[in-house]
């Protein structure tokens, strides 16, 4: 019964712990949707160049595409937590239901992290036939989020 005990109250303390992250990251809710404007808008400059040639609107290069892949995969590790901290939907294109629906917010990041990695797969085959679909699957869940948690 102890042993069960300290087990609840050593799951308690780091349940505590991790949900104050965001906000010890953060001194204001300014600071974090600064940080996670500026990590989107590098996510955006990358994944617009990776669209650019599966369009074939700049050639395709093996290297560079892999290369931009794998940025945009380290970038989107980075904002979420930005996102959970209270009152940064204020001043910014955060719909409040990111906070509120946190669970269902973050699994639609997680499925853009994971399709991120497909793509990124992909792309170190060098093979457009299979970059293609992964591209369009990541833009998707890219757009799955932004429909649900982005004020128009």
């Amino acid at each position: 019964m102890r042993t069960i005990l300290w087990l609840a109250i050593c799951c308690l303390a780091v349940t505590v712990g991790k949900a104050g992250d965001a906000a010890a990251q953060f001194a204001k809710a300014e600071d974090a949707i600064k940080y996670r404007q500026s990590v989107m808008s590098v996510v955006g400059t990358h994944f617009t160049r990776l669209g650019a040639m599966v369009r074939g609107e700049a050639p395709f290069a093996r290297e560079a595409f892999e290369e931009n892949a794998a940025l945009v995969a380290t970038l989107l590790k980075l904002p979420w937590e930005a996102f959970q901290v209270a009152g940064s939907d204020k001043g910014s294109s955060l719909q409040p239901e990111a906070l509120s629906k946190k669970e269902d917010f973050l699994k639609l990041a997680r499925a853009n992290q994971d399709e991120v990695a497909k793509l990124l797969a992909a792309a170190k085959t060098g093979d457009l036939n299979a970059i293609r679909p992964a591209f369009g699957t990541a833009g998707a869940s890219c757009k799955a989020c932004h429909d649900s948690y982005r004020r128009k």
